[in-house]
């Protein structure tokens, strides 16, 4: 059985060839998952320097969000059109120079220009990366070769708030693009002397190529990722431009579906979703990006805002739980190797995230400590260990050669929109929550109550301690009452978030039971035997 697995991947590498190539793809992966959130601690310096609002500095997280999502789905045609290697070579040089020239970047829309342009390069990086180490192993190690690139896509989005602290506060906001040059050379010049392309038969004549298909695909993609960045702070569909790229999004999806299933050289090849494995992989890694991205946000936001901690604190607070996971991930790779089904990691896998989220919800006040967070996030760690790799490997375990490129596209498309969607719906529902909340906590605050004149009675006096008149001393007890509410209505909607999150992951284990085991296909497990 192995020996008819080896003639059909005629790209399996082995000694130090497969060493260097799974370092070049894991440290390009890396490269473009620390970007995507290195920026969120450096978008007040940029303001000061580009002389930019809130709104402007946003787009600068947005403009590379949309074109990572646009061009991922792009990946695997691209690829078979230019050549493997060129088009990966291609993408770090792009990744890099882009880096450069953001660093250098005068104004806040020449920097979004070239974030846009980083998007595109980055975007390929991290679905070619994928493919790269796939495909460099025997069937049977595959587990352990996405256990190997999981840990750079786990441990990336956790590096970058602490890097980007470090980097911002020591240097300035530049550095944290150009800490990616030295880094893109030296990719480049691996991905070059070491990845190989597959043959993939005869490229396609300008004229056969499926330019509706890019412009439907950029249309959808594109929309979609702005409704979902800008919705809440614009008040969804009370927008008239939210609501046309609403419209946009759905037509956009409808005929491009149309196009991909009735043209002879499609763009995206929808057909290798026929695989039932890829199929339930798509879901359960968009319900991953999901949650992976919704906890990486609240919590950076709780930890700064409601207690008070630095951008470097709040960074540093995801580690340990990261390291858990890179530490879980060969272990979690062996375990496939060795026939556990992945199903069983998966189910396990949600059910250590909702007792994650079950400890959050209780841990949440507005006077919380690192050591009350630790252990929790260890529980988050050890739950996306479980989580990424085996759904990752059954995602693409019956797929071979180019289909694998083609459902790692989809896979990294749903983790990326599960994302987005995540960050959309958990910013909406904090928002709604918190004005829920503070009205029900200001209902119990009733100037008429002895209690509540006692406590305004006693903020008062220390007040007219530290020199203000009796009506400023008023003032100023009411305005931090209001302020303790605020703190506290947004504790109960994180609250809130992390106990739906929960229920969301609770609801996702009997997605397992759907899974197949490929009869006449190999998965990983199945070629062990």
């Amino acid at each position: 059985m192995a020996a008819a697995v080896q003639s059909d991947d005629d790209l399996v590498e082995y000694g130090y060839r497969r060493v260097i190539i799974t370092i070049t793809a894991v440290l390009c992966a890396l490269l473009e998952i620390v970007d995507t959130t290195i920026v969120n601690v450096a978008l007040t310096h940029m303001r000061g320097s580009l002389g930019a609002t809130l709104t402007d500095v946003a787009w600068v997280i947005t403009a590379y969000a949309i074109a990572n999502v646009i061009v991922i789905p792009m990946t695997s045609w691209l690829s078979q059109q230019f050549g493997r290697r060129n088009y990966f070579v291609a993408s770090i040089i792009i990744f890099t120079v882009c880096s450069f020239l953001c660093g250098n970047a005068t104004n806040i829309w020449e920097l979004v220009a070239f974030r846009f342009v980083q998007g595109m390069g980055g975007g390929a990086l991290l679905v070619t990366a994928q493919t790269i180490i796939t495909e460099s192993y025997p069937v049977a190690k595959r587990g352990m070769a996405q256990a190997i690139y999981g840990m750079g896509v786990i441990v990336g989005p956790t590096l970058g708030p602490p890097l980007g602290g470090y980097l911002v506060d020591t240097y300035s906001w530049p550095y944290i693009f150009y800490i990616n040059i030295p880094l893109g050379i030296i990719a480049t010049i691996l991905a070059i002397s070491f990845v190989r392309s597959p043959k993939y038969g005869e490229k396609l004549k300008a004229n056969q190529v499926d330019w509706w298909g890019i412009i439907l695909l950029t249309a959808f993609i594109g929309s979609l990722q702005f409704v979902l960045e800008h919705g809440q702070q614009d008040d969804w569909f009370n927008d008239s431009l939210i609501v046309t790229l609403s419209v946009v999004t759905v037509l956009g999806l409808i005929l491009f579906i149309w196009r991909e299933l009735t043209y002879k050289h499609p763009i995206v090849n929808l057909s290798v979703l026929k695989d039932g494995n890829l199929r339930i992989g798509t879901v359960m890694c968009f319900i991953l990006g999901f949650g992976l991205y919704g906890s990486t946000l609240i919590i950076p936001i709780y930890t700064q805002s409601i207690l008070g901690w630095t951008a470097m604190d709040a960074g540093l607070l995801l580690i340990p739980g990261s390291i858990t996971t890179a530490i879980m991930m060969p272990f979690v790779g062996n375990m496939i190797q060795k026939g556990v089904p992945q199903g069983y990691m998966v189910g396990v896998g949600f059910l250590v995230f909702f007792f994650f989220t079950l400890l959050m919800h209780d841990r949440m006040t507005p006077d919380t400590g690192a050591e009350h967070l630790f252990w929790p996030l260890i529980l988050r760690g050890i739950g996306l260990g479980l989580l990424f790799v085996p759904i990752t490997t059954l995602s693409l375990s019956t797929l071979k050669g180019k289909q694998i490129g083609e459902g790692a596209a989809f896979t990294g498309m749903m983790r990326q929109l599960g994302g987005s969607f995540g960050i959309a719906i958990i910013t909406t529902f904090i928002t709604r929550l918190s004005q829920e909340h503070r009205v029900n906590l200001l209902t119990n605050l009733d100037p008429a109550k002895y209690d509540v004149q006692q406590r305004l009675a006693v903020m008062q006096r220390a007040f007219m301690a530290k020199g203000f008149t009796a009506d400023e001393a008023m003032k100023k007890a009411y305005q931090a009452i209001d302020l303790s509410v605020l703190k506290q209505s947004t504790v109960l909607s994180y609250m809130d978030i992390f106990m739906y999150l929960g229920v969301m992951f609770l609801c996702c284990i009997p997605i397992i039971f759907f899974i197949k085991r490929g009869k006449n296909k190999i998965n990983p497990a199945d070629a062990m035997h």
